[in-house]
């Protein structure tokens, strides 16, 4: 049952707590008195024991993961490393995705390009051939629209680094609606996004219980 608070609760136990994450919410604090409020922060004033298992970007909405102690949090994050837990997104990105270009056999794709942090404009992210980490998005159809030259897609993060999902779509030339960050190459640096917010949206959330080894799964429709 859904608890409305001062977030979204979907799920409270006594090892783990999910919870519905608004865009324009940190997911931690960040520096400076004016960056304290934040999604952690808030669940944390009702479970104490509350950690951080992973995060959303601030223009991010969606499921997000809280464990309840450390043990939790150590048992959690290791699922998270041996890619244990079935996450997916849902976006709308520019253009029509799967047509020409794309990795894909017309409804379904791939995007393997290696990341880096783009140090002089951190907090940016960027393919980097030569230094850049292994990043692997797999990528679904669910919708075009010719009218407004956006696809809406499922996206699968096959790796979880920094700002993935984002800097693939741009590199491939279908960067995410509202992304004020990774915008349409060549777009002016002033120029309106075309949504007022990020369009993109952790939907689903399927794991193991870390105590009981029951199967959970969680699934949060996108607000757009």
């Amino acid at each position: 049952m859904l608890v409305r608070m001062d977030f979204a609760l979907l799920h409270a136990d006594d090892s783990l707590i999910v919870v519905d994450k608004p865009e324009g919410l940190l997911a931690v604090p960040g520096r400076g008195a004016d960056k304290q409020d934040c999604l952690a922060t808030r669940v944390q004033s009702h479970w104490s024991d509350a950690l951080v298992v992973h995060r959303l970007d601030m223009a991010t909405s969606g499921l997000m993961l809280l464990a309840r102690g450390a043990a939790a949090q150590r048992a959690l994050s290791m699922a998270f490393e041996s890619r244990e837990v079935y996450k997916r997104y849902i976006a709308v990105v520019a253009g029509i995705i799967g047509e020409s270009g794309d990795n894909n056999d017309g409804d379904r794709g791939s995007i393997d390009l290696p990341l880096a942090a783009d140090w002089p404009r951190r907090p940016m992210q960027k393919v980097d051939h030569i230094a850049g980490k292994p990043a692997l998005t797999r990528w679904r159809i669910l919708e075009r629209d010719p009218r407004l030259l956006q696809t809406r897609l499922e996206l699968e993060p096959v790796t979880g680094r920094t700002h993935q999902l984002r800097v693939h779509l741009q590199a491939i030339g279908h960067p995410i609606i509202g992304d004020r960050l990774y915008p349409i190459a060549g777009a002016p640096a002033d120029a309106e996004p075309a949504a007022p917010r990020l369009l993109l949206h952790a939907s689903k959330l399927a794991l193991s219980h870390p105590v009981t080894g029951a199967r959970l799964s969680f699934d949060c429709p996108a607000p757009f």
